[in-house]
């Protein structure tokens, strides 16, 4: 039986490198000092993730982050991890919300990537991105791999969810959120994270990690049925480790 399902340990999670979180400190929604971000990497470590790749929130007139406030904070939390004797060494790239921040860092050729040049992007909640899936053609002729991230917290995609099935054929990989399928942000993003599973359209999990509540619901979610079933049906398809 693998780790996940032993009774005598506390659950782990089935991959071990988390690709997109908010533990830098300060800089977007997510982790507000130093000593919280600690705190979350150290949580993170107890579900088994020994590889993060911070991904702060790049998006006009909220937190408009370049490679700069970013690269400073990262480093503050990794001097205050080696401080603490903690052996991690923290990776990072951005989630970019697909506005005209978006283009103009394109543009410039500044985007920040996880390795092999994989690159979060995220819509508004409120609408698709006009011409998205030619935004993703040219995407990937300019080298990227575009990773829509939480596709199943579009609601205008749950209503029409053929939108999945041509946006994953049109090239844009699906990282869906381990807090969805814990049921944290509700039911709808639950059973759709689930449908995304079952069509086979997922490629990557994140955490999502903003804050100690967001922790605990996933240490909750570790020991449920939910979670060993989840857990069956991805160890083998997601490319969370294979990122290099």
């Amino acid at each position: 039986m693998f780790n996940f399902f032993s009774k005598k340990e506390t659950p782990k999670l089935w991959f071990g490198t988390d690709i997109h979180c908010h533990i830098l400190p300060g800089i977007d929604d997510g982790a507000q000092s130093v000593e919280e971000s600690v705190q979350l990497v150290e949580r993170m470590q107890g579900w088994g993730i020994t590889r993060i790749f911070a991904s702060p929130h790049v998006t006009r007139n909220t937190f408009e982050n370049t490679p700069e406030t970013i690269s400073r904070a990262r480093a503050s939390l990794q001097d205050a991890l080696d401080a603490a004797g903690n052996g991690l060494k923290l990776g990072n790239s951005a989630e970019y919300r697909l506005d005209d921040l978006f283009d103009e860092h394109r543009s410039r050729g500044i985007l920040l990537t996880l390795p092999g040049n994989r690159l979060l992007i995220e819509n508004s909640f409120m609408q698709e991105r006009m011409g998205i899936e030619q935004l993703v053609f040219d995407l990937q002729m300019d080298g990227f791999v575009p990773i829509l991230v939480h596709p199943e917290r579009y609601h205008y995609y749950r209503t029409a969810p053929s939108r999945y099935r041509a946006l994953h054929d049109a090239g844009a990989r699906f990282q869906i959120n381990l807090l969805s399928l814990a049921g944290h942000y509700g039911k709808d993003e639950k059973r759709t994270a689930e449908m995304l599973i079952e069509q086979k359209l997922v490629d990557y999990v994140g955490t999502d990690l903003h804050r100690c509540a967001h922790a605990d619901s996933i240490e909750a979610y570790l020991g449920s049925r939910d979670f060993r079933r989840h857990a069956a049906a991805l160890q083998n398809t997601i490319k969370n480790d294979a990122i290099r």
